[in-house]
Order: C-alpha cells, then sequence, then structure tokens
C-alpha cells in the first residue's frame, strides 16, 4: 500500500481581514494559513506516510516575502526529515509569467537535498518511496506568456491560444500515460481548470473564457491511479464513481468571503493495490468568516434589528460582515459605534453595508390618449414628477404663455399617448 496527503492553494500572503498578532508580529491571517497547513503537515507526519504532494499556489504572488518563504520552508523541512519525499508542481500564482524569471517555488528545486521534486515543466518521473517506487506525472499552470512565444502560437486569438494550450497538455499527458509501467502505482499531479469543476470565491475570476480547460476524460486515463489537482478552492472529485478519480484537495484556508460556507482541508490517500485507491478528505480547523444578513423593518430602529440579529450567531474570533436592508422610504441611521461595540469579541468587523430599495419609477402604459388636452398632459406629467401644487400653476401659466406666443393652446387634444418610461408625450398636437 502506498500512502500520501494531497494539498494544495496555501496562498501564504493572503492577509485580508487581518492584523497583527501582538506574540508573533506577523500577520494574523498569514498565522492562519500557516496553522492550517500545519494540521496537514502533522497528519502525514502522524500517518507516515510515504508521499506528499502539493499541487500548487504556495504562496499569493510569485513574490513572496523572505517571512512567506520562511514558513513554507519550515514546513516542508519537517517532512524532509522525516525522509517523506515531497512533490510540488508550479501554480498560477507561483508563476512569474514572465519569460525567463524564476517562479516563486524554484528554490526548492536548488536545494541540494534528495526528497524535493519541484515541478515546472511538464514531467513524468519515478520516485522511491518507503513502500515502493510511484510513477509521477506533473503537469504545471500551462503558462500562457511562455506558450504565446512559440512561433505556430503567435497570430492566435486569446480563445484559440487557450484550446491549442489545451490540446497540447492533453496529448503530453497520453504520451506519459503510455510510456508508464501498468504495474507501478501513478499518480497525475497538475494545477489545472477541468471543464466540469466548480469555482468559489476568488477563483471566479480566474477562468475568465481564455484559460486552458481540460475534460475530464482528458485527465482520467489509465495506468493512473489518482489525479491530484490544485487550482480550484472547494474540495471536490469531478467525475466521483470513475477510476482514477480527478480530485480537487480545495484551499487550506478560506480566502474570502465567497467560501465562508465551504469546509477546507486536505485528502489523504492509499493505493492498496494496483486500480485500488481510496481517499478521504480531513477538515482542518479554520477560522470562520461569518455573514449577517439582515431584512430590516421600518417599525423599529434600524441599529437595534442588527444587533438584536447579531445575537443570533457565534461571532468570538470570526471575520463578520454585516449586511442590512434599509426599508423603502426609511432613511439609513445607524449607530456605527453601537455596531462595533456589539462585535467587541469578533476578529475583524469586515464591513457595515447597507442595501437599499429605491421607490420605482412610475412607467406609462402608452395607452390612448387622443382626447386629453396639452393642459391635461402637462400637469400629469408635472405630478408624476413630485412638484409641488404652488410649484404647478406657476409652471402651468408659464406654459399657457409660452403655447400663446407659438399660437398654440393647452386646450388642444394630442393625437398619440406616452412614451413608455419616458416620462413625456410621444407624438404631436393637432395645433403643431
Amino acid at each position: 500500500m502506498i500512502s500520501f496527503v494531497h494539498t494544495a492553494d496555501v496562498h501564504f500572503g493572503v492577509e485580508n481581514y487581518g492584523r497583527i498578532d501582538a506574540a508573533t508580529g506577523l500577520n494574523s491571517r498569514l498565522l492562519d494559513f500557516y496553522k492550517a497547513f500545519q494540521e496537514c503537515i502533522n497528519r502525514a507526519l502522524d500517518e507516515r506516510v510515504d508521499l506528499f504532494i502539493f499541487a500548487g499556489d504556495a504562496y499569493k504572488t510569485a513574490h513572496p516575502t523572505p517571512t512567506q518563504q520562511r514558513l513554507f520552508m519550515q514546513s516542508l523541512l519537517r517532512l524532509f526529515r522525516a525522509h517523506i519525499p515531497v512533490v510540488i508542481v508550479v501554480g498560477n500564482h507561483d508563476n512569474a509569467l514572465s519569460f525567463g524569471k524564476a517562479h516563486a517555488l524554484e528554490i526548492f528545486g536548488q536545494i541540494p537535498l534528495d526528497g524535493f521534486y519541484v515541478i515546472s515543466q511538464p514531467t513524468s518521473l519515478q520516485i522511491m518511496t518507503r513502500q515502493g517506487p510511484v510513477n509521477i506525472v506533473g503537469i504545471p499552470w500551462p503558462a500562457r506568456a511562455h506558450v504565446a512565444l512559440h512561433k505556430d502560437h503567435a497570430l492566435l486569438s486569446g480563445p484559440e491560444l487557450a484550446q491549442a494550450m489545451s490540446a497540447t497538455v492533453s496529448e503530453l499527458i497520453s504520451q506519459y500515460a503510455q510510456q508508464l509501467d501498468p504495474q507501478i502505482p501513478a499518480i497525475l499531479v497538475g494545477h489545472l481548470t477541468v471543464s466540469s469543476g466548480i469555482f468559489s470565491g476568488s477563483e471566479k475570476r480566474a477562468i475568465c473564457g481564455t484559460d486552458p480547460i481540460f475534460l475530464p476524460s482528458q485527465l482520467s486515463v489509465a495506468p493512473f491511479d489518482y489525479v491530484a489537482l490544485g487550482h480550484l478552492h472547494r474540495y471536490q472529485v469531478v467525475n466521483r464513481g470513475e477510476y482514477p478519480e480527478i480530485v480537487y484537495s480545495g484551499s487550506i484556508e478560506r480566502v474570502d468571503f465567497g467560501e465562508r460556507k465551504e469546509e477546507k482541508g486536505f485528502c489523504l490517500g492509499k493505493i492498496h493495490a494496483k486500480g485500488t485507491t481510496e481517499h478521504t478528505f480531513i477538515p482542518v480547523k479554520t477560522r470562520p468568516l461569518v455573514q449577517v444578513h439582515v431584512s430590516c423593518n421600518d417599525t423599529e430602529d434600524i441599529t437595534t434589528q442588527i444587533i438584536a440579529h447579531l445575537e443570533r450567531y457565534t461571532l468570538t474570533d470570526a471575520i463578520v460582515k454585516i449586511v442590512y436592508q434599509v426599508p423603502p422610504g426609511s432613511s439609513d441611521k445607524v449607530d456605527v459605534a453601537a455596531l462595533h461595540a456589539a462585535c467587541r469579541g469578533v476578529h475583524y468587523l469586515a464591513g457595515i453595508i447597507p442595501l437599499k430599495q429605491f421607490a420605482a419609477a412610475k412607467r406609462y402604459t402608452g395607452a390612448s390618449l387622443h382626447d386629453v388636452s396639452l393642459s391635461t398632459l402637462l400637469r400629469t406629467y408635472l405630478d408624476a414628477k413630485n412638484i409641488g401644487p404652488e410649484r404647478v400653476e406657476v409652471m402651468m401659466k408659464k406654459a399657457a404663455l409660452i403655447a400663446d406666443e407659438q399660437g398654440m393652446s393647452l386646450d388642444s387634444s394630442c393625437s398619440y399617448g406616452f412614451g413608455v418610461g419616458s416620462g413625456v408625450p410621444e407624438g404631436s398636437c393637432d395645433t403643431q
């Protein structure tokens, strides 16, 4: 049996909704991600797994700070000391995107130590574990900047380039698979987008219609026993019931409120025999992100309603966002200081956001008004604009003077009705 841990998308450097931790001097959100990653490392050590798979996106950007690099290095060195091989593929956040520049994980491949396998180009390798050999095919994030430099791709549009990248990578995976010994356990590791995968939170912006998309059938091929992917932040099996299963371990911590309802963790997998693989999703303890939504009525004080609603939640040490609906016609009078006091025990108050409903503008139906005088038409228009009666009379007198100068009469009838939604007459009057 070959056992392994599969994780991805640690994103050291995500520090939104954080504050400085007094004990360490570090951002509290950086520590949240670090602690979650340590749970993953601890489980790998406790289980004495044979392989540790990291499927990309160690950092938020391709330019991590020395502090972020130190935390990630400390984590992986714990595995090295336990003689657990580590396979790392480069993700889109790790990639510098510019040709010739080093990616954020390159340093791990330069360290003269056995046990770190950093994959920045599609490759196939065989790793010797405590329980025997394992074949690995690694596919890092397909960087558009590198592929676009090829002469065959110079004139392709964005979607055409994405399709060409998908076809090229798919062909590479097929070629590598055919070259593998079918008797040896094999794992495909990649940082890729599968067509049936579910995006969440910040990663919804990653696809944009131009990133290479892969069908499950392009990845779930023999003789692979497991397909370990990173990039999508939600744990999911995109082809459950098929073999091999395509698994996203998801991000190790919640990146933003778009992921607030998702459970975070990593995968513990076991290849019992060739063609028999199982995995378990292991949740980790994460900081809760709580979005409180309050639909306020117009009979009670809005602040009082919000505070009463907050009492229904466990907010201690949570990151909290308050969204409240202002009743139509009511003024948005909220005691912000009182809300901050009510949230005194939270880790971070991300926002107090009002949602307002505006009264719908009156829309005319366009019904025939052949027999309506211009005077009635104009008065109806002024009333629809909520103009006071005294001002209406003044404007009517001015309109009568203008009409008289033009040889018209306000008592003349119109030949057409109102324009729909415009609030002004459409057509002409019979005295024009």
